[in-house]
């Protein structure tokens, strides 16, 4: 069944039923751009590889009842997979960042071209620097992470379009990249999380708020809560991050281990190479 033209989301963990992807096709270290490449730089990444695994992830997103859009891909955009960076999806509305980075400038407009396509309206944030994975949605609260790619004036635009939503600002180490290789929201009660990251006051918070599972330094490394919630508790998650996995099974989730670690050389895992559009 095609859900054509039908856009809504209000959080990180109902049932997921659209989600934009692009395929690893010209994915490459072209130039450094944040803490991970920097390990993989001179390794580099397997292409051939990246691309089987990135079949099995949609194949498994497909086989839980998920359609899945594929973006094309193009030659001058070596990070395209990470879809979840060119945009979020907010109630009914999809709004489209402006990307940082040289290298990720036009990713957008490739977005634009298949909302314009498909007759989808779209909100372009068009002099805001901003990310998608710098964004977190939970209900009325939107937490939107202050990095070298999401500027504080940015966030001040969102919450002044949004004002009905309590858009929280939050600040974590650079080195970083995205908020959500440091803190994700799971359920409505669960968090994941990596303090050494956060601000004590951030931190304060986000346990009045959550049931937080911490994740150690390697895992991390290994972007431990760079998972993906496609609803009912079922969360993709790579099977190198075994003591995340475990703890979330501990909790009643139920843990779908796909194995992409060719493409999280780039910084980015599950949440980072995917564009929720319509949960519910």
């Amino acid at each position: 069944m095609t859900l054509k033209n039908e856009t809504f989301c209000q959080n990180e963990y109902d049932k997921l039923k659209r989600v934009i992807l692009c395929q690893p096709q010209y994915m490459t270290i072209r130039e450094v751009i944040n803490d991970t490449q920097k390990q993989f730089e001179d390794e580099g990444i397997h292409i051939k590889t990246a691309l089987e695994q990135h079949r099995e992830f949609v194949r498994t997103l497909e086989a839980n009842g998920i359609e899945v859009i594929l973006l094309p891909y193009h030659k001058k955009f070596p990070e395209q997979v990470f879809t979840r960076d060119i945009g979020f999806t907010l109630g009914q509305t999809i709004f489209v960042a402006k990307m940082a980075h040289d290298v990720r400038i036009g990713e957008e407009d490739v977005l634009k071209q298949w909302l314009d396509d498909e007759e989808m309206s779209y909100y372009t944030l068009a002099e805001d620097r901003i990310e998608g994975g710098d964004v977190i949605i939970d209900g009325e609260t939107i937490y939107v992470g202050l990095s070298n790619r999401t500027y504080l004036q940015a966030v001040e635009h969102l919450q002044s379009v949004l004002n009905q939503f309590d858009v929280k600002a939050i600040s974590f180490k650079e080195k970083y990249l995205h908020l959500d290789c440091v803190f994700n929201v799971i359920s409505p009660e669960v968090a994941l999380i990596y303090p050494p990251a956060l601000t004590k006051e951030d931190m304060d918070h986000f346990s009045s708020r959550y049931e937080l599972i911490e994740v150690t330094e390697e895992e991390q490394f290994t972007l431990g809560t760079n998972v993906l919630n496609i609803g009912n508790k079922k969360i993709l998650s790579l099977p190198v991050n075994k003591q995340v996995n475990q703890k979330l099974i501990n909790r009643g989730f139920e843990i779908i281990e796909v194995d992409i670690t060719e493409i999280i050389k780039s910084g980015g895992s599950f949440r980072c190479c995917t564009l929720p559009i319509l949960r519910g």
